[in-house]
């Protein structure tokens, strides 16, 4: 049986945000191991902690992988409203990973930072270039994508984020090696020191990622431009004399409506029902909302 329009947009959407986490694991094993590599025979701490982050990263994807395979799926008799909140459940263990990075990467920098280890080597400031660079597209990427939908991806959000900070720790890193390779002797642990403070960028990221997920999950209020497009698509409809309550919130890469209507008190049972209906088409067909299910409930005018 064939899906609904609304549904196949939901989960062609899906599709596509799946097919970005698959790339973005991909990319963050090849950084790893780059990231690893040059930290290992480049004598640095600092990329090695963060090819710890990229290798946590392909975790966070995979997290968002499967998400998103799930949050494409459609109503079904043991979920009615669909599996949306599976994105927001993927942000929150993406949020868990960045944590346990943050803790890892903290705990063996401070660990560092007392040891003695040859100074880093100045190979390992070309790989960085490279590997900031990288970041950086990718996240403007999964920004991109995240942003071409009404209901955007709050796991697609979270890992544009990650991303990004993942760039910021690498910049860190590059500072640290540079300070250490040309401050002298009082900056040679600068790399270690590097190290630490992306731990706690870590923790900021996975802060914000953790609030993003719980805002979603606990039905967060819609940003109040989307409530006022949907009260002004609802009163175009004949027959729609006034609105009181509108509800809306966010499930995954849609948004479900509950909206009570006034009509004229004089109509028949048939005639307000038939309002309510025209009512969910609109807001349902609207490209702009992102709308996948719509409870209405008719008043009479008073």
């Amino acid at each position: 049986m064939p899906l609904p329009e609304r549904h196949e947009r939901i989960e062609r959407r899906a599709r596509e945000s799946a097919h970005l986490a698959t790339r973005g694991i991909g990319l963050n094993a090849i950084l790893a191991a780059a990231k690893f590599a040059g930290g290992i025979f480049g004598h640095t701490y600092a990329l090695i902690a963060d090819g710890t982050e990229s290798l946590l990263d392909v975790l966070a994807s995979a997290f968002v992988w499967v998400g998103m395979k799930i949050a494409g799926r459609p109503p079904d008799a043991d979920h009615p409203y669909g599996h949306g909140k599976a994105d927001a459940i993927a942000a929150l263990a993406a949020a868990v990973v960045v944590f346990l990075a943050a803790g890892f990467v903290g705990w063996h920098a401070v660990h560092e930072i007392n040891a003695p280890r040859p100074a880093p080597h100045w190979i390992t400031l070309p790989l960085l270039v490279v590997i900031i660079a990288t970041k950086i597209w990718y996240s403007r990427h999964l920004a991109g994508a995240r942003t071409g939908s009404p209901a955007d991806s709050t796991a697609l959000g979270a890992e544009s984020l990650h991303q990004w900070i993942d760039a910021l720790t690498s910049v860190a890193a590059f500072i640290g090696i540079a300070l250490a390779l040309w401050g002298g002797p009082r900056f040679e642990k600068a790399d270690d020191w590097a190290a630490l403070f992306a731990c706690l960028v870590f923790a900021l990221s996975g802060g914000i990622m953790l609030k993003r997920a719980m805002g979603e999950m606990m039905d967060k209020a819609v940003p109040e431009s989307l409530g006022r497009e949907v009260r002004a698509l609802a009163l175009t409809v004949p027959g729609v004399g006034a609105l009181d309550r509108v509800r809306i919130r966010k499930s995954g890469l849609s948004h479900l409506v509950d909206i009570e209507v006034r009509v004229d008190g004089n109509l028949t049972v048939r005639q307000g029902h038939d309002i309510a209906h025209a009512v969910t088409d609109a807001l349902v067909a609207s490209p702009t909302l992102a709308i996948s299910d719509v409870s209405v409930h008719v008043e009479p005018m008073r």
